[in-house]
């Protein structure tokens, strides 16, 4: 659901997926490679097996801590169980104590005390990943920002907030300026600006404004280090990469500043086509510079029985984009989807889709696709997807005819590295851990990259290789190898410094 919503799908894209698919290679039905697990000992991270917890709360006294099991398990919990196999995996992960911080200096003590008792330090904003980022594997102490929420500076093209400000709260403060943000997850109700840096890569927005890592989205932030004596550090404009996307596995984010760009009254708009063919063409085709697009979505026929208040708007006999477009555009936009076969069933600015009491195109794609159905039945699971560019529908139309009602197909059209970039958020009927891995292997022999969100790894899920600039910042902000561990296999407790 986090865009981050996503988001890791398009993590990894690089350059070099570029090539043009061949439409000529066979499906591979051999079970892929599962990954190992990562261990839930805290011994097998180097870290301490069995801390004093009177003493350790004894030092966090002043702070709002929180020990009752109710609340240190709903709170040790992400939406991890979008996987039946994270399901399985994380179920009994808990953190030992919650500490939930209002300042900075909060944090620097809590990061002080993790570090003088070798704590596992699980840092947490709104707990809407998919992938178990913030789930303690080993207990220790999970660190609750959501209480350093405030906004500190408007300025022309930025604003500077506090970590665990949402990003909702955020984008109403900065439209008083006549200002939004560039880009956020589909759950940006609840979502946290620094879990979405941490987590996250792009979403709604990235149609447009491209994904967080493109050069002046991110402009600065602050990180507080994990040791006996934390210090905070501040990265400025591509050195942010270095905790970008990182799982908070390096570095405690209190501080983010980012670009702001002009607001606009978005047109929310629904296109419906007979053939999903159609529905890729268009979008295809409206995946230029010269329309002003904000989101831009493919959604298959067979999740319109889902969104039920839309009825007539998406009916279950149609494929349809969901797109927010500028009001300037909006003509042109429907040109492309009448060109193609389509039929524009809904465009409204956001006042009139509340009034209507219909939802925002926004919550029609992402992750909130599969969301709408696990809502009613749980027998269902994603994937992730990247398509080489420039975008080939070949091979999605293949899927559809090879797997049947096994994968309904979603696309996001968006940009990266200033080039237009194609990933999916497929959802696929779940029949066990040996089908979904068949699944991941059939589509990755069509030339398309599979970016796994039933792993807890930075690299088994999405970056593939250790992105050693992360592993050398770790060394410098967790030395002692304290945050989220098992999350990168980047990391080995022989790096760690022992004090």
């Amino acid at each position: 659901m986090n865009a981050s919503a996503h988001p890791k799908s398009i993590a990894a894209m690089t350059p070099t997926m570029t090539s043009t698919m061949t439409s000529t290679t066979p499906p591979v039905t051999s079970p892929a490679t599962i990954p190992a697990p990562p261990s839930h000992r805290a011994e097998d991270h180097g870290l301490n097996p069995a801390p004093d917890w009177a003493q350790v709360a004894a030092e966090l006294r002043g702070l709002d801590v929180m020990a009752q099991p109710r609340q240190r398990k709903a709170l040790s919990k992400d939406f991890y169980w979008y996987s039946p196999i994270l399901a399985g995996e994380l179920r009994d992960c808990v953190a030992d104590l919650v500490v939930r911080v209002g300042t900075e200096d909060d944090v620097l003590r809590v990061a002080a005390v993790a570090a003088r008792h070798r704590l596992p330090l699980t840092v947490r904003g709104g707990g809407t990943g998919n992938y178990g980022q913030c789930v303690p594997l080993a207990g220790g102490l999970v660190l609750d920002m959501t209480a350093m929420r405030r906004v500190l500076d408007i300025a022309a093209g930025r604003v500077s907030v506090q970590g665990g400000a949402r990003l909702y709260d955020i984008e109403m403060a900065v439209r008083e300026t006549g200002q939004a943000l560039r880009m956020w997850p589909s759950t940006w109700r609840v979502a946290t600006i620094a879990g979405f840096i941490s987590g996250g890569f792009g979403g709604v927005g990235s149609t447009l404004h491209g994904v967080l890592r493109d050069p002046g989205n991110l402009l600065r932030c602050r990180v507080v280090t994990v040791e006996s004596a934390p210090r905070v550090i501040e990265l400025f404009g591509d050195e942010i990469q270095q905790v970008h996307h990182a799982f908070g596995t390096n570095g405690i984010i209190t501080e983010v500043e980012v670009a702001l760009s002009p607001a606009v009254d978005w047109q929310h708009v629904i296109a419906i086509f007979p053939h999903y063919a159609q529905v890729l063409d268009a979008c295809i085709a409206a995946s230029t510079p010269a329309l002003e697009i904000f989101l831009l979505s493919a959604v298959d026929r067979r999740f319109a029985p889902y969104y039920t208040t839309l009825k007539h708007r998406f009916p279950a006999d149609r494929h349809a984009i969901f797109a927010m477009v500028a009001p300037g555009s909006l003509s042109a936009f429907t040109g492309i989807v009448q060109a193609h076969g389509g039929a524009v069933s809904m465009a409204m600015d956001e006042a009139a889709v509340e009034a209507a009491g219909l939802p925002p195109a926004y919550e029609c794609a992402y992750n909130h696709t599969t969301l709408q159905v696990l809502k009613v039945d749980r027998g269902w699971t994603n994937l992730q997807v990247a398509y080489p560019q420039p975008f080939d529908p070949a091979p999605v139309l293949r899927q559809l005819d090879r797997f049947g009602d096994d994968v309904w197909q979603h696309q996001e059209f968006a940009r990266m590295h200033g080039e237009f970039a194609t990933f999916a958020i497929v959802l696929t009927r779940w029949k066990g851990i040996e089908h979904q891995y068949e699944l991941i292997r059939s589509i990755e022999a069509d030339g398309c990259t599979i970016f796994n969100p039933h792993v807890v790894t930075i690299e088994d899920g999405g970056m593939k290789t250790i992105d050693n600039a992360q592993i050398e910042f770790k060394k410098r902000a967790d030395p002692m190898g304290l945050m989220n561990p098992g999350k990168t296999r980047g990391w080995t407790p022989a790096m760690a410094r022992t004090a």
